[in-house]
């Protein structure tokens, strides 16, 4: 994932956090060739750009003091070929090209014995063997499930999976999954930044812009519009409820934008905002949604949102997607397996009370991106006793 996109992913959470005790530099998903041109006048290509092409300028120190950004030149865009030979071949390339970049920040800072971690990033399958770590790891954020993903993505997961040294994954199922590949597969699940989403709960701030104008009882949705979505499920939701609204924040996948429950009087599709304004825009939720579809890949997802929503305080509403869900947050969310269960739920929560506010804060606090990297650490000093 790149450092400065518009929603905040788990892999850059989880680098700041590191850096609070650990030297670590995020090598930034590359601009494609196509990105380069496509891009050339936003803000992401202009901070890039002394970058691209700058062996002894090629990082971004961050606010973080042990955080620096590793700017790779572009790579050619490859994912349109067919899986074979030359399509392996052009992965070999781009993982050259990024390799050579790494290797002269290693070089020039006089790095030593650093440790890898492939976050999510499975188009590199054979990286770490360029790049010769003490300690080389794959973190597994979610199942690979869209075509763009699943082309390509499912032979080269499989590469680095097996080959790696440990695997941390996000979700029980996942774990279960890569066991079959890497017996040394763990699971950690997200977490959420606390400090953050508490910002919601601040009587002073004001409710974020964006939903200015849209009354009250508000339900709404923070993150990504695409296929986890059961867009079925909320039209029958939205059709029992017409005197809520319901508000969707965050980038519309381009084949979601059309869909037809958004086609209803009482929603509002309202795109994406910054991730500093997430706590303005949950302030103006009186409940948080997770309406998630339960399909073949539904237990694999542990959603960052959900923490984010229980550390602003709001009530949440979620469908029961994955069973493992409840282990970490017991009766203070309420999963739903209907719309009309969906819909009681809802009318339950906005009878909000302090004492259930407080005990959602305090099982956010106990998710926290924290408590989450101590496991991390703990595990990776366990390897890498394993290994000396």
């Amino acid at each position: 994932m790149q450092f400065d996109g518009r929603l905040e992913s788990t892999n850059y959470i989880m680098a700041k956090h590191l850096a609070k005790d650990n030297y670590v530099y995020y090598v930034d998903r590359p601009f494609t060739w196509k990105d380069y041109i496509k891009f050339k006048d936003t803000p992401e290509y202009k901070i890039r750009k002394p970058h691209f092409f700058s062996a002894d300028n090629s990082f971004i120190q961050t606010d973080i003091p042990n955080l620096k950004i590793i700017i790779s030149p572009p790579v050619p865009s490859i994912n349109m070929l067919p899986e074979g030979p030359l399509y392996r071949l052009a992965v070999k390339f781009n993982e050259g090209i990024v390799a050579s970049r790494l290797k002269k920040v290693i070089k020039k800072l006089n790095i030593r014995d650093y440790i890898y971690i492939n976050s999510y990033n499975y188009t590199y399958p054979n990286f770490h063997r360029l790049i010769k770590p003490i300690l080389t790891v794959y973190h597994c954020v979610d199942p690979l499930v869209e075509a763009y993903q699943t082309r390509h993505g499912l032979i080269s997961e499989d590469i680095v999976v097996k080959d790696v040294d440990l695997v941390i994954c996000t979700s029980k199922e996942l774990r279960n999954n890569k066991l079959k590949l890497n017996s040394n597969s763990h699971f950690i699940p997200n977490a959420a930044n606390i400090s953050h989403s508490q910002k919601a709960l601040d009587p002073d701030l004001p409710v974020a812009e964006i939903l200015s104008g849209i009354k009250n009882p508000l339900i709404g949705y923070f993150g990504n519009i695409e296929r986890r979505i059961d867009y079925a499920l909320l039209t029958e939701v939205m059709a029992q409820n017409p005197e809520k609204n319901f508000v969707f924040i965050g980038p519309v996948d381009i084949d979601y934008v059309d869909n037809p429950a958004f086609k209803a009087p009482n929603v509002f599709v309202k795109g994406a905002v910054t991730y500093e304004q997430m706590p303005a825009v949950l302030k103006g939720f009186d409940v948080a949604i997770i309406p998630f579809k339960k399909d073949e890949v539904s237990s694999s997802i542990f959603p960052l949102k959900l923490f984010e929503y229980l550390g602003s305080g709001r009530p949440v509403v979620s469908t029961d997607f994955n069973p493992d869900l409840q282990e970490f947050t017991g009766d203070t969310v309420h999963y739903c397996a209907t719309a009309s269960e969906f819909t009681l739920a809802i009318n339950e929560s906005l009878n909000d009370t302090p004492q259930l506010q407080q005990k959602r804060l305090a099982v956010a606090a106990e998710n926290t991106w924290e408590h989450r990297i101590i496991e991390i650490e703990a595990l990776l000093a366990l390897n890498l006793e394993k290994k000396a």
